[in-house]
């Protein structure tokens, strides 16, 4: 099987989130079961930096709509995935975020970029670029690729398409006037089509046009086919329900191993699982909490977003910090109300609450492998990977009932709690790994964290939790299996297509 897998980020040559670590690990798993595969990246200038390092061939050089682009290869940094990089000045030439600016703004030519992006990929999917690489399949990711399928369809004889929708929240919204200084085909503005709600939709090309539809957790996949969840398009997507599966994204389990972490102050395992211990004390120290054994460290980390459910940790905490019975550690950065109400926080209650504003991979790791538990109240989570990191570090997850994390924290109830304290049930019995709550309030979040830390104190069945989550297999390997099975199944089931619009 040959694959053209076509995204917008790859960790390490570049990302914003999770739609990075996907990009960067899902071709590694691929390539592993054999799948020929292409990945085609934009030519960031950071990305090019980082490229030049593992070596850098020009390809090939591109007359389109105008422009000059050059495609380079290279390979993912730290294994044999090979990278195409689509060299535009739009991209190489500019300095600062994939997709704004340091202030948070969006490049005014987003839609541009990304137009051309996919123009490139289409024109190498065809087979059309000199590149003598003819892809069976041709997998997108989210709105930054969504006219590839669209481009695609227009084809009678192409590659099947499988577009991958990681957050339906980013839409990839443009008006009119773009529409049409980008020369799409008149018929697509039809609400059918890419028009919505007076403007037009790079994800909604991917959801109209590809032959199949992923997203990244069976909760979010039924999730997105509601109002509660679904951005206007679940109208949409429960039509195309019949080609919609979700498939539960992988974590790389050598970066993120406890055992091997050269990030963490002391590396553990499940047999060494006291040494944790050590971790907690240098992240209390390092970050200027008072060094309590045994008091619960909470981490937090992540985009200080409302989708994160910042304000529900923030309504949350200070009782019970207030009460001594916790401390908490947030590493993020996002909207300036979310950041100052985290300092606030950490001014009320100095050795209770440190707070790092802004993204630090090696810090992510200290905290992840120095908190005792790890909150994830986010109003909704596609997959979510910091509740799997919390496992695999264990790091007992405390986390909303939505999406990838009800697929992914298996709950323990009040109901055990108690049988566990009466002497009813045994530890044989608890094959939990976390705890989650259904009502997205401060409340519910702190009931919940109430309930944890009766879990705490009862030093057997909390490391029972933390045993069941670090023996929980979230790696790609066992992930990629269901892409491999979608791959293998549209092939064999696929006929020649005929444009839908």
């Amino acid at each position: 099987m040959k694959l053209l897998y076509v995204c917008s980020e790859a960790f390490p040559l570049a990302k914003t989130g999770g739609l990075g670590d996907v990009g960067g690990a899902l071709p590694r798993a691929l390539l592993k079961r054999g799948v020929q595969l292409r990945l085609l990246l934009p030519a960031y200038a950071a990305t090019m930096a980082k490229a030049k390092a593992q070596g850098l061939k020009l390809l090939q050089t591109l007359t389109l709509e105008g422009c000059e682009v050059k495609l380079w290869q290279s390979r993912l940094p730290g294994s044999r995935v090979p990278v195409w990089l689509v060299d535009v000045p739009e991209f190489s030439a500019r300095e600062g975020g994939l997709y704004g600016d340091a202030s948070g703004n969006d490049w005014p030519d987003n839609a541009w970029r990304f137009y051309l992006f996919s123009r490139v990929a289409e024109q190498i999917a065809m087979n059309q670029a000199g590149l003598e690489f003819a892809p069976d399949m041709v997998h997108c990711h989210d709105w930054q690729t969504g006219l590839v399928p669209a481009f695609l369809n227009e084809y009678a004889q192409r590659p099947a398409t499988v577009f991958t929708i990681h957050n339906l929240a980013y839409r990839g919204i443009f008006d009119h006037a773009t529409f049409a200084a980008l020369r799409l085909p008149g018929h697509w503005w039809h609400h059918e089509v890419l028009e919505f709600w007076g403007n037009f939709s790079f994800l909604k090309a991917g959801l109209v046009f590809a032959d199949r539809l992923t997203t990244v957790s069976p909760s979010y996949a039924e999730e997105i086919q509601t109002a509660a969840f679904g951005c206007g398009l679940e109208g949409l997507l429960h039509h195309r329900r019949s080609v919609l599966r979700g498939l539960i994204n992988g974590i790389d389990m050598d970066t993120w191993n406890p055992g091997s972490d050269k990030l963490l102050e002391v590396p553990y395992s499940r047999r060494s699982l006291k040494k944790k211990a050590g971790n907690k004390q240098a992240l209390q120290t390092q970050m200027g909490l008072s060094v309590l054994a045994d008091t619960p460290l909470l981490g937090f980390v992540g985009r200080l977003v409302e989708q994160k459910g910042v304000h529900l940790v923030l309504g949350a905490l200070p009782e019970l910090l207030a009460k001594g019975d916790c401390q908490f550690v947030a590493v993020g950065t996002g909207q300036h109300d979310y950041e100052e109400g985290l300092r606030a926080l950490a001014q009320q209650f100095p050795g209770k609450v440190a707070v790092h504003i802004g993204y630090d991979e090696s810090l992510s790791h200290r905290v992840e492998a120095g908190a005792d538990a790890f909150l994830m109240p986010s109003l909704f989570e596609p997959c979510g990977l910091n509740q799997m990191y919390s496992q695999r570090y264990g790091t007992v997850p405390v986390c909303h009932y939505v999406g990838g994390l009800r697929d992914t924290v298996v709950h323990l109830a009040q109901s055990q709690i108690a049988g566990y304290l009466s002497g009813s049930l045994g530890l044989d019995d608890i094959d939990e790994t976390g705890f989650l709550f259904s009502e997205p309030s401060a409340e519910a979040l702190q009931q919940t964290l109430q309930q944890m830390m009766v879990c705490y104190r009862q030093n057997e069945l909390w490391q029972r939790l933390q045993h069941n989550g670090m023996a929980r297999d979230f790696s790609w390997e066992a992930s990629c299996t269901g892409y491999i099975e979608l791959y293998d199944e549209l092939l064999s089931a696929r006929q020649p297509m005929v444009a839908r619009a």
